[in-house]
């Protein structure tokens, strides 16, 4: 299974309605049979003005003959296509390969937080060792949505995502698996493995299978 995180940065304010059109328009035409659609969020702290969705293809050769066969749908070209590129100031793709997840919270209604890590060359296998070993602990206070090392777009990168009832309901999460010793050991391990790192809290569009 491949995944494919498309980050779509709009004209100022444009956002809300890029991801109603792709909702009310887009996902009528295309469903899941050109790619399966995971999550569509819009981001509301971290960089502004864009919408980030996630699909799921069975390998990078499915991938390559849907997206082919979406780009030669007429309602595509007539009735997508025409009103979402005046709003598009750039695109970016990751093609990510999946560690863990993606799993559906529990509840909807959430904060998702979308985490990107950006590792020192020939460091992933070493960092997602000790991940996957501190993961249970972490997932103590909240569950993981998903776990990716990226395949292509951004290398040496780890993403994964993060939903909470609320911003507070963050807050506290996190200032509690700060103090927690096996979390400690963890970073105190893993720390020197990363370049940078960068967060974007992002809210579920109407249409999103992950709410």
């Amino acid at each position: 299974m491949i995944y494919e995180l498309r980050t779509y940065t709009m004209k100022a304010g444009a956002a809300v309605k890029a991801a109603a059109h792709s909702g009310d328009v887009g996902r009528a035409i295309r469903g899941d049979d050109y790619g399966k659609l995971e999550g569509y969020w819009m981001t509301e702290v971290g960089p502004l003005n864009q919408v980030m969705h996630l699909w799921s293809y069975s390998d990078l050769n499915e991938r390559a003959r849907l997206r082919t066969a979406l780009g030669a749908n007429e309602r595509w070209n007539k009735e997508y296509l025409p009103e979402m590129r005046p709003l598009l100031i750039r695109q970016d793709i990751r093609l990510l390969n999946a560690v863990v997840g993606p799993h559906a919270p529990e509840t909807e209604g959430n904060l998702y937080e979308f985490r990107n890590y950006r590792l020192r060359p020939g460091a992933m296998k070493e960092w997602l060792g000790h991940y996957t070993e501190v993961l249970p602990t972490r997932e103590k206070y909240s569950r993981i949505v998903g776990l990716w090392s990226t395949e292509a777009g951004q290398p040496n990168e780890i993403c994964h995502i993060w939903a909470y009832p609320s911003f507070e309901a963050r807050l506290k999460v996190r200032g509690q698996v700060a103090e927690d010793p096996a979390w400690q050991a963890f970073v105190a391990k893993s720390g020197g493995l990363i370049e940078e790192m960068h967060s974007t809290l992002m809210l579920p569009a109407a249409h999103s299978p992950l709410k």
